[in-house]
């Protein structure tokens, strides 16, 4: 039997403090969900004045960079590049880039999906709080 990492709330709650911290510092309105390896919800906050629709793009983000075990900006990437036939992907519904895996030894323990900027901006806002574990 193997033994995996997993996340903890205390690792949820730090990713999360720094993403927000991170979105705060540039001023973006955005929200932020955290999920564990299998795509589960864990954490969503929607920071003030981000879109509504904001809280459903940002767990579907992170929901597709857990299950795929990379970032999701490479789903829209291969989209982008004429492979359209990941847009019928079953379960993956956040196909833009801001959905960032959380990897420890080539293990995902899940994911940060944020939207409501630049995507780029999303990216940086998930790596941010990521970051916050030290891994």
């Amino acid at each position: 039997m193997k033994n995996k990492p997993s996340l903890e709330l205390a690792d949820v709650k730090a990713i999360a403090a720094a993403a927000e911290a991170e979105a705060v510092k540039n001023k973006w309105a955005v929200s932020i969900a955290i999920v564990d390896d299998g795509g589960h919800l864990l954490w969503l906050q929607r920071l003030d004045g981000a879109a509504p629709i904001s809280a459903h793009i940002a767990p579907a983000k992170a929901n597709t960079a857990a299950v795929g075990q990379r970032e999701s900006r490479i789903y829209e990437e291969m989209i982008n590049g004429g492979r359209v036939s990941f847009l019928s992907a079953p379960d993956l519904r956040g196909l833009l880039e801001g959905g960032v895996p959380i990897m420890k030894d080539g293990t995902c323990l899940g994911a940060v999906g944020v939207s409501g900027v630049k995507s780029t901006e999303d990216a940086q806002i998930a790596r941010a709080g990521i970051a916050a574990l030290g891994l």
